[in-house]
């Protein structure tokens, strides 16, 4: 067996390819509020939150007017935006509905909260505020005993 990767290691980027890079700005920024960082034309942009080089990267290089893969296909299933408090959270829902997109989903994850949609090119974004890890839940060994459960959306949106 491998070593473990070091514990400090994160996902630093996610980098997608879009149709119309207007249309995935006016998403990621417009409706979830991420800031436009640097923008190369019409074919690539890079966003983030609180100042970091870029979170998502997005472009048209291979993929200008395209279309989502089909159903039965390999490729990324969804990105997960990570929140800091659960009233960020919140307002991450607030955003959402404002703009009148549909949830595909909203989960209690007994670790995580989250809110589940697809961005204008399809691919599935996961909005999510973890727990305290003391409050996780834990089996009768203490192994992680992770559930899904319906969100309750109006005590999420009361936190807004």
């Amino acid at each position: 067996m491998s070593e473990p990767i070091h514990p400090g290691t994160r996902i630093g980027h996610v980098h997608l390819k879009v149709a119309d890079l207007e249309r995935a700005l006016d998403f990621y920024c417009g409706v979830l509020g991420f800031a436009l960082m640097q923008r190369f034309g019409a074919q690539a942009a890079f966003v983030s939150a609180g100042g970091y080089h870029h979170h998502i990267g997005l472009n048209t290089w291979e993929s200008a007017g395209g279309t989502p893969p089909p159903p039965g296909t390999t490729g990324l299933y969804h990105l997960a935006i990570l929140y800091p408090t659960r009233a960020a959270l919140a307002d991450a829902l607030r955003r959402v509905e404002a703009a009148g997109l549909p949830l595909d989903g909203a989960s209690d994850h007994g670790v995580s909260e989250a809110l589940y949609l697809r961005d204008p090119d399809g691919n599935g974004v996961e909005l999510y505020r973890d727990r305290p890890e003391a409050e996780w839940p834990r089996d009768g060994r203490g192994d992680l005993a992770m559930v899904t459960r319906r969100l309750d959306l109006v005590g999420l949106r009361a936190d807004a």
